[in-house]
């Protein structure tokens, strides 16, 4: 068995997710965007918009400066000339897939859809023909919002208690079609799903495709450890949360295969997995942002291993006892994690706003702070925003307000 250094994995990983391509030269296309997809396989969906979409990020982070409107026009909107690539289900949770690997969900889709109608049994009894109702109005309507079914089907009544979860039934009912792939998303409005039927949005092969549970399940796994580069088995399974038996298996069959080659990686305690077409690049150099959901480090285990970088998302922490703030971006520089900086888009004001700014222990602060200045002025004027403001928490908070102006 191959031994790696943890410098070597490291370098292994940051190419595999596309870290050690050289940005593009130019108007960012369409082709770049599929090559990045090539890397990431998956685009994480979340709500917090308190810098930008978390599904926007990794693509600047890899990319640099590009019109989102790509990633919209490839995920939400289909013509001849610009067919859609992407696709959304649940994945590494809620996130945007290549067309092509919503049949490898299927089975997920199947065990979803039994978990939902049991959680969901008291509703489904109560109001047995929603779901009938809902795939119809669908059907009439789509794409179209929970909001505007509820008012056409009545809503039904509010379930829960917290203002996040109170949804009415018709918009369980939509949840449920949707883990069940009997609804997906047509389009979005601003963020909110617009529900329509899988015959509208997806292509006929992929409609028509259904591949064995074990065989899909095996590609999932090809396509995390491609991703992924050198990987645990864990690693593996968290990138489309699967089960340990599934992944397990999986990485046993291509490991004969000759897909993956075990490896052991200086200072992790559990046996890796090399993809084999993984590249060694002699050197990674480069900054990025990292958002908190970019698939570099989205599994905080492995960001530990790899970076010796210590992540976590802050977000439900009530603010006295947060350690670096509400929304912190990792800062990569030339193929490590170097700082963190906590972001806000004042979109009123017109400004980037840095609340704090905190540099990794052991981090060259002469080389780091003009660098993290450059960055952060990109990602401000990507983001349409006149400036930056550094706030005042944080060792890198000075120096960085004596560069940015």
């Amino acid at each position: 068995m191959q031994t790696m250094s943890r410098d070597t994995a490291r370098r292994v990983a940051l190419a595999a997710q596309g870290f050690a391509d050289p940005p593009p030269q130019g108007n960012v296309t369409r082709r770049h965007l599929l090559r990045a997809l090539s890397r990431t396989k998956l685009l994480q969906l979340d709500s917090v918009n308190v810098a930008v979409r978390a599904h926007y990020m990794p693509l600047f982070s890899r990319l640099g400066a590009y019109a989102p409107e790509l990633v919209d026009t490839a995920a939400w909107s289909h013509r001849a000339r610009q067919p859609r690539l992407l696709v959304e289900y649940w994945a590494h949770e809620a996130s945007l897939i290549p067309i092509e690997d919503w049949a490898l969900l299927r089975w997920r889709m199947r065990e979803y859809g039994g978990a939902w109608r049991r959680r969901s049994r008291e509703l489904l009894e109560r109001v047995p023909e929603l779901v009938d109702d809902v795939l119809a109005a669908v059907k009439d309507l789509g794409p179209v919002g929970a909001g505007t079914l509820e008012r056409e089907l009545g809503g039904g009544e509010r379930q829960g208690r917290g203002p996040w979860w109170n949804r009415t039934d018709t918009k369980q009912v939509c949840e449920l079609l949707f883990a069940m792939g009997e609804l997906t998303t047509g389009t979005r409005r601003g963020f909110e799903r617009l529900y329509d039927l899988p015959e509208r949005v997806l292509p006929a092969h992929v409609l028509g495709h259904e591949p064995e549970d074990d065989e899909a399940v095996r590609a999932l796994v090809e396509r995390s450890a491609h991703a992924l580069g050198v990987a645990t088995e864990p690693d593996l399974r968290d990138y489309y949360r699967l089960s340990p038996s599934q992944s397990q298996q999986a990485v046993a069959q291509l490991v004969e295969d000759g897909v993956l080659e075990p490896v052991s990686v200086n200072g992790w305690r559990q046996p890796a997995y090399r993809h084999s077409a993984a590249r060694i690049p002699r050197k990674v150099t480069g900054r990025a942002l990292l958002c908190p959901f970019d698939p570099l480090i989205w599994e905080r285990s492995r960001a530990q291993r790899l970076f010796d970088f210590h992540y976590r998302i802050e977000i439900y922490v009530p603010e006295p006892k947060r350690k670096y703030g509400y929304y912190v971006f990792p800062f990569l520089l030339n193929g490590e994690l170097v700082a963190r900086v906590d972001l806000k888009a004042d979109r009123t004001a017109g400004v980037l706003r840095v609340p704090g700014a905190f540099a990794e222990p052991g981090s060259d602060l002469g080389e780091v702070v003009p660098e993290l200045a450059a960055a952060l002025r990109d990602m401000a004027s990507w983001l349409g925003l006149d400036g930056v403001v550094i706030g005042d928490r944080g060792d890198l908070a000075k120096p960085l307000r004596a560069v940015v102006r």
